[in-house]
């Protein structure tokens, strides 16, 4: 089992932590082999932010994602540039409200679910910050790829401490609305 997750947005959305958040997750709660690997512009809020997460049972022998099957997408320049390269058939998580101009017939290689993310982090825990937490609930329950145990565990590890109460609102959050995209209300 190898599983690719890929995450694209821009600095300040919080991409390398939620990618380290799920590589903890598989490795120190799951009993997982993971890699992450990251690539950011010089600017820390605003340049291209990308990052990836690759999962296995074991050791990984390479740790770039090939062919990610899942890839969360906050931005219009993450979404133009990863998009292609996902598995046909992956899942894919778009940040609608900064992904404006989305393109249709590529969308029906893979099973898209397109949210305004930021707004509903900001609206659950009034910081929009929360939107990578959220995503990362969002995606757990979708994908199954870690338990809900286990990220949940991984983000209190990582967060910083007198945030727990508002991160673990945006987690449940986002595990409230994978259970309305599997049950086909989304």
């Amino acid at each position: 089992m190898r599983k690719e997750v890929l995450i694209g947005g821009f600095g300040g959305q919080g991409v390398i932590l939620a990618s380290v958040i799920l590589g903890r997750a598989a490795t120190v709660y799951e009993g997982l082999y993971a890699v992450q690997t990251q690539a950011y512009g010089p600017e820390s809020r605003g340049g291209a932010s990308r990052a990836e997460v690759v999962i296995s049972d074991e050791p990984v022998d390479y740790p770039k994602a090939l062919n990610p099957e899942y890839a969360l997408l906050l931005s219009q320049q993450a979404y133009e540039k990863y998009l292609p390269v996902v598995k046909e058939g992956g899942i894919v998580i778009v940040e609608k409200d900064l992904v404006p101009n989305r393109n249709e017939e590529l969308e029906r290689k893979f099973k898209v679910y397109a949210l305004p993310l930021t707004e509903i982090a900001e609206e659950t825990t009034g910081l929009s910050l929360t939107m990578n937490i959220l995503t990362l609930g969002f995606l757990v329950k979708l994908t199954e790829i870690v338990s809900e145990e286990a990220i949940e565990k991984a983000v209190l590890d990582s967060i910083p401490k007198g945030t727990e109460h508002l991160n673990l609102r945006a987690l449940k959050k986002g595990f409230e609305l994978g259970e309305k995209a599997l049950n086909g209300e989304l």
